[in-house]
């Protein structure tokens, strides 16, 4: 199990630190325009669309559940304009109704239903949004499933693609004037696609997710740049009569291109976090409970002018 852990934690390091290749199509600073962008254009980190990224899909405790998360990110913006610039908090508390239900014996449909309540300080004091978010529909296939093997190991591999509606409303204005990614929605339709492998050996057992986003331009020709996420988790069932606890430990990273507005590249839009990630679920019957908390350990988001603090999730399932 040891050799397990180093071998994630190499892999993930490596891949959060790989620097983006560079594009050469024509770059616009925003500063000499009429108007100013803030730089702050990770919509997904900052929640506008949160269909879950990094903090994944499922359950360990439940393979099916129909049940409701809350996400609560927290980060730090600054300007850049002089050296004494002020750091400004960014407040996004996401309620999601979330559910990963059986088709057949191979495929389940996941969907996320977010409401986003989300709060910045600004120079005059707070400005605040709420409404629903970007609803996210997505199929997953059963590819493998190897049942345990002598030693005791079992494995499975899935995939999944899906699609992120524009249900969340995207404001123009404030994607011109303010920070553009404080949004309910990023007006676009956008693709997921995703795979995951687990592995167990008796009450041990390792999840790796990744999935990718391609998004689309919006009607007002602005584009959010696509987006990568991975999630390592290890964990240990203990099962006593009707009851699981299941205690886990790993690291989660998101890597954000660049996005773009008519067709041309927005300068220092892109970036990468990587979070250490601690937390449990609780299963009793029927019903589980889960909690996670995250903290970086290395970012580099928008050169460096924003900057990403701790994660919490919180949530209440009834497995199906």
């Amino acid at each position: 199990m040891k050799t397990i852990l180093l071998a994630c934690f190499i892999f993930l390091n490596v891949q959060a630190h790989e620097k983006p290749k560079q594009l050469t199509k024509k770059i616009i600073n925003y500063e000499k325009k009429d108007f100013k962008f803030n730089y702050l254009d990770y919509c997904d980190a900052c929640g506008c669309s949160a269909n879950g990224g990094s903090m994944g899909f499922g359950s360990v405790v439940s393979a099916n559940f129909f049940g409701v998360r809350y996400i609560n990110q927290n980060y730090e913006t600054n300007d850049g304009l002089y050296t004494n610039s002020p750091w400004l908090k960014e407040k996004f508390n996401t309620y999601q109704l979330w559910s990963k239900i059986p088709i057949n014996k191979k495929i389940q449909l996941s969907t996320l239903i977010p409401y986003h309540a989300h709060r910045k300080e600004v120079a005059t004091g707070q400005n605040s949004i709420k409404g629903l978010g970007d609803i996210t529909v997505m199929g997953f296939y059963t590819l493998w499933n190897k049942k345990k093997d002598s030693i005791g190991l079992s494995q499975t591999i899935q995939v999944g693609a899906g699609l992120k509606m524009p249900t969340g409303t995207f404001d123009e204005t404030t994607a011109g004037t303010v920070n553009p990614s404080f949004q309910l929605g990023t007006g676009s339709w956008d693709y997921l696609f995703s795979t995951e492998y687990v592995i167990k050996k008796h009450g041990f057992g390792w999840s790796n997710l990744l999935n990718y986003v391609i998004k689309s331009t919006n009607a007002n020709a602005y584009r959010f740049g696509n987006q990568l996420n991975y999630n390592s988790t290890c964990y240990y069932l203990f099962e006593k009569d009707k009851m699981i606890i299941a205690p886990q430990i790993g690291l989660a990273g998101e890597v954000y291109a660049s996005n773009y507005k008519h067709q041309e590249k927005i300068r220092n839009t892109s970036g990468d976090v990587l979070f250490t990630k601690l937390g449990a679920e609780i299963a009793y019957k029927e019903f589980s409970v889960g909690a996670f908390f995250q903290t970086p350990l290395h970012q580099h988001l928008m050169s460096d002018l924003v900057k990403a603090k701790n994660r919490l999730s919180i949530s209440f399932n009834y497995k199906l």
